[in-house]
C-alpha cells in the first residue's frame, strides 16, 4: 500500500503539469492495467446498481472485484499530490507565463511521439494523413477561440464537461488532461480552487470527472479496441493543432486579455531552454516505458 500511494502522488503530479500524462506515469510504475481493470470494474458495479439486473446482489459482486488494495492508496496518493502542489504550479504559471508556456510547449510536443508508437500496423495512409490533418487543423482553429487565457467565473456546466472530457487522458498514455484544460481556459481555475479548497467548484469538477470516467472513458476505451489506428491518429492531431495554446508569445485578441494572437519570439532564451528540458523529460519518461514494456514482454512464457 505505501508503494502504490507513492505511485498515485507521480500520477497526481504528474496531471498537474500539461504534457505529462498521468497514464504514463501509470505504465511507467507498472499499474495501468490494473488501474484500468478497477475503474472498469468501479464502473460496473454502480451502472448494474443503476440499471440492473439484481441491482443489490449485482452491485455487491461487481464491488467486490474491484481491487482496493490499489484504488485507495492511488486516489489516497493523487489528493495529497494535488492538494500539495496545485497553489504552487498555479503561482508559477501566473508569474511566468512565457517560460510556463514554453516548458509546456516541449513537455506535449515531444509526448506526440506516444501515440504514433501505440499505432497498429498500417492500413490506408490517405486515410491517416486525412484523419491526422483534420483534427490538427480543427484544434489549431478551435484552440484560437478559446484562447490560452484563463475564465474568470466559468459556467458550472463548462467544467463539468471539461472535467468529463480532462479525465479521459487516464486512459491513453501521453494525452495530458492538464493540457486539456489549459487549451479551454480552465487550468488556473481549476487549480486555484484546490488551493483555496473552493468546495463548489471542486465537488462539480469530481462529478464531472467521476461521469466521464464511467461514461466517456468507455467510449474512448471502445474506439481504441475497435478503430484503433484512426483514434490515435486523432488524438495526435488535437495534440499538435493544440499547441498552439502553448506558443510562448503571445499578444491580445482585441479584447485585451493577452492570448490568442501568435507572435514572433521576443527573449527567447529562456522559453526555448525550458521547451527542451521539458522535451527531454517526456524523451526519458517514454524511453523507460519503452524499456520496461519490452522486459515484460520478453517475461512472458512461450507457448512452446
Amino acid at each position: 500500500m505505501p508503494w502504490n500511494a507513492l505511485r498515485g502522488f507521480l500520477i497526481g503530479m504528474a496531471e498537474l503539469v500539461p504534457g505529462v500524462s498521468g497514464g504514463t506515469i501509470a505504465l511507467v510504475t507498472g499499474i495501468y492495467e490494473r488501474a484500468l481493470d478497477a475503474a472498469s470494474a468501479l464502473g460496473g458495479a454502480f451502472k448494474t446498481l443503476v440499471v440492473g439486473p439484481d441491482r443489490a446482489a449485482g452491485f455487491r459482486r461487481r464491488i467486490s472485484e474491484v481491487d482496493w488494495w490499489l484504488v485507495v492508496p492511488v486516489l489516497v496518493g493523487m489528493v495529497c499530490a494535488v492538494l500539495f502542489a496545485a497553489g504552487t504550479v498555479e503561482r508559477l504559471v501566473a508569474a511566468n507565463p512565457e517560460n510556463a508556456r514554453g516548458l509546456f510547449f516541449g513537455l506535449v510536443a515531444a509526448s506526440l511521439i506516444v501515440p504514433f508508437q501505440l499505432l497498429p500496423k498500417h492500413k490506408n495512409l490517405a486515410v491517416d494523413i486525412v484523419s491526422f490533418v483534420v483534427a490538427a487543423c480543427a484544434a489549431f482553429f478551435l484552440v484560437g477561440f478559446a484562447s490560452s487565457g484563463s475564465i474568470d467565473s466559468p459556467n458550472v456546466v463548462f467544467v463539468f464537461a471539461a472535467a468529463a472530457v480532462a479525465v479521459c487522458a487516464l486512459v491513453v498514455p501521453g494525452i495530458s488532461g492538464s493540457f486539456f484544460l489549459l487549451a479551454v481556459g480552465l487550468y488556473s481555475p481549476t487549480l486555484q480552487a484546490v488551493d483555496e479548497r473552493d468546495l463548489a467548484y471542486i465537488g462539480v469538477f469530481a462529478a464531472g470527472a467521476l461521469i466521464g470516467l464511467f461514461t466517456v472513458v468507455r467510449v474512448i476505451r471502445v474506439l481504441l479496441d475497435k478503430h484503433r489506428r484512426m483514434t490515435l491518429l486523432v488524438m495526435a492531431g488535437l495534440m499538435l493543432g493544440s499547441l498552439r495554446a502553448l506558443w510562448p508569445w503571445q499578444g491580445g485578441t482585441g479584447s485585451d486579455d493577452g492570448h490568442g494572437v501568435l507572435l514572433a519570439p521576443t527573449d527567447p532564451l529562456v522559453p526555448i531552454l525550458l521547451a527542451v528540458g521539458g522535451a527531454a523529460v517526456v524523451l526519458i519518461l517514454i524511453a523507460v516505458e519503452t524499456a520496461l514494456t519490452k522486459r515484460r514482454v520478453g517475461e512472458i512464457p512461450s507457448a512452446d
